[in-house]
């Protein structure tokens, strides 16, 4: 399992929405993600609409065109684009390099 970290940005002027939106992600979305290879999915989001997302996967690659094949991501990213300021989140985050990782002993 491989561990990635990633940005985007939402728009300022709707950062109350996005957070509502995400208090009751769909149930067949969270599925999706879960079949499609997507664990321990977290976002992280400042007050100036940087969001920081970090998800655990064998192969994000695999599992990012997993979702972009099933019907509930399409109508989701068609929901979220809005917020963002660049770009279909799915398809626009910018990955981080991981520097440094404390494991468990």
């Amino acid at each position: 399992m491989h561990r990635y970290c990633f940005c985007l940005q939402v728009r300022t002027d709707r950062l109350d929405e996005y957070v509502e939106r995400h208090r009751d992600v769909w149930p067949e979305m969270q599925a999706a993600l879960r079949e499609a290879g997507w664990h321990n999915y977290s976002l992280f989001l400042r007050d100036d609409g940087l969001l920081i997302g970090y998800v655990e996967s064998p192969d994000l690659e695999a599992a990012q065109r997993a979702m972009a094949a099933t019907e509930v991501n399409a109508r989701w990213q068609a929901e979220m684009t809005s917020f963002f300021t660049a770009g279909q989140p799915d398809e626009s985050f910018v990955l981080l390099p991981e520097i440094f990782h404390l494991t468990e002993d």
